[in-house]
């Protein structure tokens, strides 16, 4: 097959605004990054915040979710819910022998969990600041949630037909309703707001720290955040929370980027900083250009009206006659359940969102709120809720 004929002559015109280093776009780009050149850049991967202070002065960086302490030990317990869901499912709809495998692996898992769980375990040895004073909290929850799913794996082990969607939902998920002791479905709300919080805590410590001009701060979420399709926009990403958060919610929103083919870099190693420091400059130049290019809108059309970015209306699922939400619901209070549980189903169906960013924002709000101080928050689904035992 012969090539698409090109007209030499307006693939030039093309290429002298839009293509290379000498283009009209380009001179765009980086006569933008020259102007914004002293201007704090602040950069989010999947793991890490770097700060790029401006005028050539070193970046520093923070981790915040796969170096922080605990995280994948409550990340553990939090998917005990999905996890046993998965093995329904498996079994239910599929027809799959695989399920009986995995509940069995996933059943030797949760007890030899359960042998090393303790409050000392969290207090003494995972020892995560925000969580102090409520250890003892922490290990019963967990004993609790070990526990059930060991009885509901067990018992649908032994008779099969006992382990579908409704049991699933009545001998595990929400066991402890009618008693009013915590339930599973609690424990995933207390399990995801407890991590939210520790990143919270330490991020906005570390941000406060850092004396930024919000103003003129430029903001770029780079990269792949949790799933694929996850955290892009504003309301999906606990990322861009923090950040507002941090900012005293004076962040301007135009200022914010979600760029989930920007380029990363990897975790700093041994106090490495080379490749942050690489990424600077092409970083600076994604922000400048997506910058320059909307600040066209207002040079060519003055007279129309303006995009004005702002979050969409939270959706309240206390009234009853709501049956479908397209943005996470908002919680009026700790004790907002059908709020909060309405998120973990979203959390779910909708592949915007992180899995564990289910309650992030509420945790953010709270420790703002606080003035960044964990014990004057109150932790939906652990805090006043009582765990009991079983043998």
């Amino acid at each position: 097959m012969a090539p698409a004929y090109e007209s030499p002559e307006l693939v030039e015109l093309f290429t002298t605004y839009t293509a290379g280093p000498t283009s009209i776009g380009s001179r765009l780009t980086t006569t933008a990054a020259e102007h914004l050149a002293d201007a704090p850049l602040i950069v989010a991967t999947s793991a890490d915040f770097a700060l790029y202070p401006g005028k050539g002065q070193m970046p520093s960086v923070e981790g915040f979710r796969f170096s922080t302490r605990g995280f994948k030990e409550l990340a553990g317990i939090s998917h005990l819910g999905p996890a046993v869901a998965t093995l329904v499912q498996l079994r239910e709809k599929y027809d799959s022998g695989v399920w009986r495998l995995e509940a069995e692996r996933l059943l030797r898992e949760v007890e030899r969990s359960r042998r090393a769980n303790s409050t000392a375990l969290w207090r003494d040895t995972i020892a995560v600041e925000a969580y102090r004073g409520r250890e003892q909290a922490i290990a019963e929850m967990a004993d609790y949630a070990f526990a059930l799913t060991s009885r509901y794996l067990r018992a649908g082990l032994a008779d099969e037909v006992q382990f579908n969607s409704s049991t699933l939902r009545s001998e595990f998920l929400t066991v402890g309703e009618a008693e009013g002791h915590g339930t599973i479905n609690q424990m995933m709300i207390a399990t995801f707001f407890l991590t939210g919080m520790d990143i919270s805590y330490r991020i906005l410590r570390w941000f406060r720290a850092q004396e930024i001009d919000w103003q003129r701060a430029m903001v770029v979420i780079a990269g792949k955040q949790g799933r694929p399709t996850s955290g892009v926009t504003w309301n999906t990403s606990s990322v861009a929370t923090m950040i507002l958060g941090a900012s005293g919610y004076s962040l301007p929103l135009e200022h914010l980027f979600m760029a989930p083919h920007a380029p990363t870099f990897a975790t700093p190693q041994d106090g490495d900083l080379s490749e942050v420091i690489a990424l600077e400059q092409p970083l600076r130049r994604i922000w400048s250009n997506t910058r320059a290019t909307v600040e066209l809108g207002d040079l060519m059309f003055p007279g129309l009206p303006r995009y004005a970015p702002g979050r969409l209306d939270t959706p309240d699922v206390d009234d009853l006659s709501v049956s479908e939400i397209s943005e996470m619901p908002v919680i009026h209070s700790p004790d907002d359940w059908r709020s909060m549980t309405t998120r973990l189903r979203m959390v779910l169906e909708d592949p915007r969102q992180l899995l564990s960013g289910c309650v992030t924002d509420y945790a953010v709000t709270q420790l703002v709120a606080a003035d960044t101080d964990p014990t004057k928050v109150t932790v939906p689904g652990l805090d006043g809720v009582t765990y009991p035992g079983i043998p």
